[in-house]
């Protein structure tokens, strides 16, 4: 990593519990470093220097939910600031996380999970196309990106050069190929589906199923299996006259 890319500060839970802030490069440096840690103490840092070591630390026992409120608060000023943080992930709040995914470490994943909650809150087919169109777009879409991926897989495995590499060479040139296929089927897609509706807010699809049971007539429940259904006396055909009973 060049001068230019190394962070400015760190922000990190250390071995103890500790949640410190620890300066790096620039911002040591006296134009800075004011700036910097009056943004660091409105976030709850508080000096905890050493002889051979100069950083910051929120407050013990405040809780977890705390210290990551106040990490994530600290970058975000900090950032806005021009300065280069590099946050802990556990300590992001903006970090979504999953079950299989705790520490929020695949933020792609996260990317396009945030996507498909925005796709399902669209409230027209035109916002549904432009969410579409991310994934969809010929040229920048996920799909195309994708195989672009595998494809570059390919090279990378093939390069190496082992005797079994060549079966998952195999394998991930089938996916690019798939990929490839089912972005140009998908070409369209985005359009047509713009085209759907004229873009005026609908209702939810929750809205709209409540509103077809609270409208649709009540059916006769059909009998439990096995139990014998009630006999209906026929009507006679008019004009014909039931035979008496004997």
């Amino acid at each position: 990593m060049s001068e230019s890319e190394q962070p400015h500060v760190v922000i990190v839970r250390e071995r103890g519990g500790n949640v410190a802030a620890i300066p790096h490069g620039g911002f040591r440096r006296a134009e800075h470093g004011v700036l910097a840690v009056e943004m660091l103490r409105h976030a709850g840092f508080i000096d905890d220097h050493s002889p051979r070591t100069r950083q910051y630390r929120l407050h013990w026992d405040m809780g977890r939910e705390y210290e990551r409120r106040q990490a994530t608060s600290a970058a975000k000023m900090l950032t806005a600031a021009g300065f280069r943080v590099d946050l802990d992930p556990t300590l992001d709040t903006d970090r979504l996380t999953t079950p299989s995914d705790p520490t929020g470490q695949h933020v792609l994943g996260q990317q396009l999970l945030r996507l498909t909650d925005q796709l399902a809150a669209a409230r027209s087919p035109a916002e549904a196309a432009d969410l579409a169109e991310h994934v969809l777009d010929p040229n920048d879409g996920v799909l195309v990106r994708l195989s672009q991926f595998f494809e570059t897989a390919v090279e990378v495995v093939r390069d190496v050069g082992a005797d079994d590499g060549w079966e998952v060479a195999d394998t991930f040139e089938a996916a690019a190929e798939a990929l490839t296929t089912i972005s140009d089927d998908l070409d369209e897609t985005a359009a047509e589906l713009r085209s759907l509706g004229s873009g005026d807010v609908a209702p939810g699809w929750r809205a709209q199923v409540t509103g077809y049971y609270a409208t649709a007539p009540a059916r006769a429940a059909a009998p439990p299996s096995g139990e014998a259904r009630p006999a209906v006396n026929p009507v006679p055909s008019p004009g014909r006259i039931p035979p008496r009973s004997r």
